[in-house]
């Protein structure tokens, strides 16, 4: 594998430089993702504006608090994508243990920070904060693909199929947990598993993982007070009416905007819950403006552009040359639709409130860098895939 792999980074090398048919046509990267990519991102800083204008006045007396510097991000993000995308992905695998340590270094960073909503999620920076689970969830991924690609002959046994990635995901998500962040601990888990399942695992060492993971599970729940701050969450979720003017809050108002928005909506800028009923509108609950402004259609409408971006990423996976590129671009891909995926369900009340952010949507600077940067590298993927445009 490892000697495919040189063969074939050496034949993209000569390509490069033969200024031949084979350079044109390995060197145009996915249109179809990237318009895709494109469109999310100007669909989400149009919703941000009108779900966030009203709390923006409210808090900072200036309406386009929030979309100015999201703005700012995004037009950086693109821009950022674009030169990711010409860069070689195979040069992420030569850093991945070196991304993986950096993530642990910051997960225990923001153990000391200042809790924010009781949780140590955010480092400040001064000009802006950050989620050090955001640089962990796309190490875990690279490293993954790293581990799959080197170990993919002897992913059926013990040793190289299970040990070495429960290794990292115990440390990442042990540390996550202490936080506590559970949303992104549970996407980091379920990442990592999708990916060890289609990267070759055996399937008996899943059966014996779930049965693993279910005791642990049990424990914490009955013997550690690290969830005691997810039961209200669970109770709220069964009936958040309850408490609708305590912890259920959110949830309430939230469907509330979702069902006052029928079919077609009330119109872009038109909703009533984004002033001050939902609480900060413009970050993980903004699909419920969405829905209240565009309704039914609007909500499907970035739900079908979402199955779109992860089927196109996924085609993008399946063409890649190399397993490395295959499992790097099908994890980053998965990511984006697990979390949307969540991130509507939350805001629908189908499942307990996870604090996940709607991708290209919901307000956050340099979790939009991030998203972006990694979009960058699945267009990287695809111009050594020779995806054919159909």
């Amino acid at each position: 594998m490892k000697k495919r792999n040189r063969e074939l980074r050496k034949q993209i090398r000569e390509e490069r430089g033969s200024g031949g048919q084979a350079v044109r046509k390995s060197g145009q990267m996915d249109t179809t993702f990237l318009v895709l990519v494109l469109v999310l991102v100007i669909f989400g800083l149009v919703m941000l504006f009108s779900a966030s204008y009203a709390f923006a006045y409210y808090n900072y007396g200036n309406s386009f608090h929030f979309i100015l510097r999201q703005g700012i991000f995004a037009v950086g993000g693109v821009t950022m994508m674009l030169a990711i995308s010409k860069i070689d992905y195979h040069i992420y695998e030569k850093f991945s243990y070196i991304l993986i340590g950096l993530s642990v270094v910051l997960l225990i960073v923001v153990l000391f920070m200042e809790p924010l909503n009781n949780a140590r999620r955010w480092i400040n920076l001064g000009f802006t904060t950050f989620q050090p689970s955001e640089v962990a969830k796309f190490a875990v991924i690279v490293l993954f693909a790293h581990l799959i690609n080197v170990n993919y002959k002897r992913l059926q046994t013990f040793r190289y199929g299970v040990l070495p990635f429960m290794a990292v995901l115990a440390v990442i998500c042990g540390l996550m947990v202490l936080e506590p962040h559970l949303s992104g601990t549970i996407l980091i888990v379920t990442i990592g598993f999708t990916m060890m399942f289609i990267g070759g695992t055996g399937t008996k060492w899943f059966v014996m993982g779930g049965v693993a993971i279910v005791g642990a599970l049990a424990f914490l729940l009955l013997f550690t007070p690290l969830l005691e701050h997810a039961i209200p969450r669970l109770e709220m979720w069964q009936n958040p009416f309850i408490d609708k003017q305590g912890d259920g809050w959110q949830t309430v108002q939230s469907l509330l905007a979702i069902g006052s928005g029928g079919v077609f909506g009330l119109g872009l800028g038109n909703s009533r819950q984004k002033h001050l009923y939902v609480p900060e509108p413009h970050n993980d609950f903004i699909f419920s403006i969405l829905c209240e402004e565009l309704g039914l259609v609007g909500g499907l409408i970035v739900i079908i552009l979402f199955i779109l971006l992860v089927v196109r990423g996924f085609a993008i996976a399946m063409k890649a040359k190399d397993k490395f590129g295959s499992m790097l671009a099908l994890g980053l891909t998965f990511q984006v639709g697990l979390q949307a995926l969540l991130n509507i369900a939350v805001v629908t009340n189908t499942v307990p409130n996870t604090g996940i952010s709607l991708p290209f949507f919901s307000y956050g600077g340099t979790s939009l860098l991030m998203l972006l940067g990694e979009m960058g590298i699945v267009l990287s993927v695809s111009r050594h895939a020779n995806i054919e445009k159909k």
